[in-house]
């Protein structure tokens, strides 16, 4: 029998006046059993912390839970763990079981003292006005920076990246990137456009800037998307294959798995012209150039030799 793959963590969560379970912060997370000893320590660490805040109308409680990283989320706990597992890089992107995840995560007013159950901020709006407290958003997901600070990350606009992004040291996401859950870097890369849900890219990949990757959750698709290292998606392009090591798509240009592309280096058909194909056939190989001829319209690819893009070292370092 196949031992069950785990993750623990401990940590405080926090609970609205009528019962909801808005969050669940696990600063300390890990692989594997909890054992008892630790997590009796680290409860002793945060009860110290664990006070109620009138101002939100919330209470706040020490939290300890272990989970079955291949079993369905099974409380909001229960998924906040499976996102910190994520950020904490303690699991990548699609090595876990995310199942039914959105129905277990309340919609939550974010505000600048923490969460609020939505009711509860329209109804307490003045006197949180006084105290200085804003809200920043109104979502399921809460900013990663909110929860987790990543090593040797650089994250140029917090709202833009969500817990549950899997961010890899040397990783920069500039004020226009996006990260969303369960996706992100498996090495350092440059993100300059958007992540989707289900997406890893790559070491030293780059990520253009207004660039768009696909994910499984647009339009119900099953196919996962993903970009090898050394890649880049140029400017404004975007994807809805896979680009597989030493890939470069032109900037501008949208590859889905249904686009037609010319084959611009062979081989040839039986009457001698250029063979043309769907793009999904050519999803995940290596070293391919995709671009629009300016002439014909069509999209074409061509085999590149050499490695793809170099990131700057001292930007990622």
């Amino acid at each position: 029998m196949t031992e069950a793959r785990t993750a623990w963590g401990v940590g405080l969560t926090t609970i609205a006046g009528d019962g909801t379970v808005l969050d669940a912060w696990f600063p300390e997370v890990g692989s594997g059993p909890l054992n008892a000893a630790d997590a009796a320590a680290a409860v002793v660490t945060w009860e110290a912390l664990a006070e109620p805040d009138e101002r939100r109308n919330v209470t706040v409680e020490v939290v300890q839970l272990q989970i079955d990283l291949d079993a369905a989320p099974a409380s909001t706990a229960d998924a906040y763990l499976r996102l910190h597992a994520l950020s904490h890089l303690v699991v990548r992107p699609n090595e876990l079981n995310l199942d039914g995840i959105f129905g277990h995560l309340p919609n939550v007013a974010w505000t600048s003292a923490g969460p609020m159950h939505p009711s509860d901020a329209a109804r307490l709006r003045p006197l949180l006005q006084r105290a200085g407290i804003q809200v920043q958003g109104l979502d399921k997901f809460p900013r990663l920076t909110d929860y987790v600070l990543p090593a040797g990350v650089r994250i140029a606009d917090a709202s833009r990246v969500r817990l549950g992004a899997h961010l890899s040291p040397g990783t920069t996401v500039m004020h226009e990137g996006f990260v969303n859950f369960n996706a992100g870097t498996l090495g350092a890369a440059m993100v300059e456009g958007r992540i989707s849900q289900g997406v890893v890219v790559g070491a030293d990949s780059d990520i253009g800037a207004g660039a768009s990757i696909m994910g499984t959750l647009s339009g119900g698709g099953t196919v996962r998307v993903s970009i090898g290292e050394r890649s880049l998606l140029g400017a404004n392009a975007g994807i809805g294959i896979a680009l597989g090591d030493d890939c470069i798509v032109e900037a501008g240009l949208y590859v889905t798995a249904g686009s037609k592309v010319l084959l611009a280096d062979g081989p040839n058909t039986a009457d001698g012209g250029k063979r043309v194909v769907k793009a999904g056939e050519l999803s995940g190989r290596n070293g391919l150039l995709f671009w629009r001829n300016s002439v014909t319209g069509a999209i074409e690819a061509k085999h590149r030799a050499g490695v793809g893009v170099t990131l700057n070292e001292a930007l990622h370092a």
